[in-house]
């Protein structure tokens, strides 16, 4: 059984309960997700590629920010050359 015992000023209790309760939303997000994705579906491949390429604009500025300070629009076009290069041998071979 937990202790009650508090660390930072919650009990472990409250913190437990504090971080189920949280998740309680889940569920609901994904049948609203499943709702929302089966009446948008002719539009859904627009939206993911967009998401999809927010993640990539993401990942190059914040993961790889050496190369993205100094010479930004090299490391752009090598990025995306190496993306592309990546996504046809993908379709060619997958």
């Amino acid at each position: 059984m937990l202790s009650n015992k508090k660390i930072k000023g919650i009990s472990k209790t409250k913190a437990l309960l504090i971080g189920q309760a949280s998740g309680l939303v889940e569920p609901f997000a994904g049948v609203l997700g499943c709702i929302f994705a089966y009446y948008i579906n002719s539009i859904l491949p627009f939206l993911l590629s967009f998401s999809a390429g927010a993640m990539i604009a993401t990942c190059v500025s914040e993961l790889i920010p050496e190369s993205s300070k100094t010479h930004k629009t090299a490391s752009t076009l090598w990025f995306t050359l190496g993306f592309i290069i990546m996504m046809i041998l993908d379709v060619a071979l997958g």
